[in-house]
This record gives structure tokens, C-alpha cells and sequence, in this order.
């Protein structure tokens, strides 16, 4: 396929550190972009800040680099004003679960079609190391230097709870699984959310004594389950292993947002108050 097309050239090489997996999932999300029938021209992706957020500088669309934790408040933003775009939002673990939280699962209740891609390297890898919402118990950070004490968010239960449409989750051990998930996200009418595992060797990685880029992939391939297979374990055994694969799909295109809300500009008009 022609990457090129998808890509701005002369924007690399990228900024990612060796080893990191964010140019996995940059990938796995153009093979699925281009298997889509999405019109490259019609398409809107939309980047918070941290190294998740450097992905829109390098894909050739239209694009917003937006605030810290916005980029879900943007894009709620742009689909209102014209719903016939196809709106994706990229987060990290830190710009979207912990300041921008509050916009993920307001959206996922709102049910509005937006596909967002959570790169989750469980750490704030581009300003220092510190721990985020999805940092497991225990672990290290330059903000926890003797472990973590918070508890880390199930980020794929809490958006489904609040309402998502269309959950998932998937890891870069296995781009293949990766692109799968995000082409059948990205043709879901709704909200669509697809948690994306990425090692992080550098700001992770070294603080945690996790090895290079390869232990780290084979340690998400031995925490991580396909989701039938999870579902058929102990409730004991559950909390070892993340599932992947679709967590949650509820087709209802009529519940979408902008659906709802033209519905009622087409009734205020029908009855001649504008």
C-alpha cells in the first residue's frame, strides 16, 4: 500500500524514542484507514498533548494539535458543526483518562460518533516519567518513586459503563489485531473507543526495570488474553489477564448524538420557531 499518501513526509523521522510503540499503532491505524471507505478529505484527526499527541503532526489530513486533555472537547466540537465528517481523536493515558476524563466519558455518554484511539504506555512519558491514571499499583514513577499507591483505571470498562458504544482493546505485540480493531471502530456509527497497550522502554521502562522494547512486548502478549477466552475463567483468574479483542458492540445508529440533535433542529423548524 501507499503509505506515503497517508503520511507528511516531510515530517520525519518521527519524535518517538526507540523502541516505543506509538509508530506501531500510527501504522496498524493507516492499514485500517485505508481498508475504510472514509474519504481521506472528509476525515478530521485530532491529537492532545504528550507523545500520543505528535501523531496528527505526522498524518497527512486535516488535523488539530490541540490543549492538554481537549482533544475530545475539539472533536466534540467539530462533529456538532458538521456531522458528515469522520472525526478521530488520538489520547495518551495521561491527556485523556486524568485531565481530560471528564470530556472521554461525557462523550461516550453522549454517545456521539467519534472513534478515539487511547495509546496507553501507562506513564507520562514526554514530560518526565510521572505516573498517570492507567500506572498499575506499585509501580514506579519520578512522582512515586517508592510505588505507585493509587489504584490504575480499567479504562475499557469505564468508558463502556458510561456508555460507549463500541469498546476495545488491543496491544502492539500484535498489529494485526490492532488494525482489525481499529478499521471495525472506525466503521461504527457511535462512540468507539479502542484502549491501545504501547511499551514505553524509555520513561517506563527504566524507572520499572522492564527490559527493551522486545520484553516489554512479550510481557504484554503473557498479561493479555483474547476476550473468549477471558470470559471463560475464574473471577480470580480474571484479574491476571486484560482482554482483548471487542469488548462491547451495541449497534443503534439512531442513539448517535448529532442524529438525536438534528432531530430536534428539524422539529423546532417543522414548527416554524426559527
Amino acid at each position: 500500500m501507499d503509505f506515503e499518501k497517508y503520511l507528511r513526509m516531510d515530517k520525519l523521522p518521527h519524535i518517538w524514542c526507540p523502541g516505543c510503540g506509538h509508530g506501531t499503532i500510527l501504522n496498524s491505524f493507516i492499514r485500517a484507514f485505508a481498508e475504510s471507505d472514509f474519504d481521506q478529505d472528509k476525515t478530521v484527526v485530532i491529537s492532545g498533548i504528550g507523545c500520543s499527541g505528535r501523531a496528527t503532526g505526522y498524518l497527512n489530513f486535516d488535523t488539530l494539535h490541540t490543549t492538554h486533555g481537549r482533544a475530545i472537547a475539539f472533536a466534540t466540537g467539530v462533529k456538532m458543526a458538521n456531522p458528515e465528517l469522520n472525526v478521530i481523536v488520538m489520547t495518551g493515558d495521561g491527556d485523556g483518562s486524568a485531565i481530560g476524563g471528564n470530556h472521554l466519558i461525557h462523550a461516550a455518554r453522549r454517545n456521539i460518533d467519534l472513534t478515539v484511539i487511547l495509546f496507553n504506555n501507562q506513564i507520562y512519558g514526554m514530560t518526565g516519567g510521572q505516573f498517570s491514571p492507567m500506572t498499575p499499583t506499585g509501580d514506579l514513577a519520578s512522582t512515586a518513586p517508592y510505588g505507585n499507591i493509587d489504584q490504575n483505571f480499567n479504562l475499557a470498562e469505564l468508558v463502556a459503563g458510561a456508555g460507549g458504544t463500541f469498546i476495545a482493546r488491543g496491544a502492539t505485540f500484535d498489529p494485526r489485531q490492532l488494525k482489525k480493531l481499529y478499521l471495525a471502530a472506525l466503521k461504527h456509527k457511535g462512540f468507539s473507543f479502542v484502549e491501545s497497550f504501547s511499551q514505553c522502554p524509555v520513561s517506563y521502562g527504566r524507572q520499572n526495570k522492564a527490559g527493551d522494547a522486545v520484553e516489554m512486548l512479550k510481557k504484554q502478549e503473557e498479561d493479555t488474553i483474547n476476550f473468549k477466552k477471558w470470559q471463560q475463567l475464574s473471577t480470580e483468574e480474571k484479574k491476571l489477564k486484560y482482554p482483548l479483542g471487542i469488548l462491547k458492540e451495541v449497534d443503534n445508529p439512531e442513539s448517535e448524538y448529532t442524529v438525536r440533535y438534528q432531530k430536534i433542529i428539524e422539529q423546532v423548524n417543522n414548527e416554524g420557531a426559527l
